[in-house]
């Protein structure tokens, strides 16, 4: 009586020739996949250098406050002066 744990050659070897098959073939997608990961990022950093980079500095600008009033300086360069009232808050 044969052994019911006994795997024939033939069905090992087409089991291991599907296995090697599929091995190549997942290098082949892990190779592809390397490339193409390098090449994504050569084309961001090829497009990023397109533009140019600008920096800006800070501006500090001086004004002075007539009668002891807020001044404001805005982006046009007019000086604004500003009126405050105070609240009591003593209910």
């Amino acid at each position: 009586m044969a052994d019911k744990n006994v795997i024939p050659y033939l069905a090992y070897d087409e089991a291991l020739a599907k296995f090697e098959r599929v091995n190549k073939r997942s290098w082949i997608v892990t190779i592809i996949l390397i490339v193409l990961l390098f090449l994504t990022n050569g084309a961001w950093l090829y497009y990023e250098s397109q533009w140019e980079t600008v920096s800006t500095t800070s501006i500090t600008q001086e004004s002075s406050a007539e009668g002891g009033g807020t001044a404001v300086v805005n982006n046009g360069g007019d000086l604004n002066y500003g009126e405050s009232k105070t609240n009591d808050n003593n209910n």
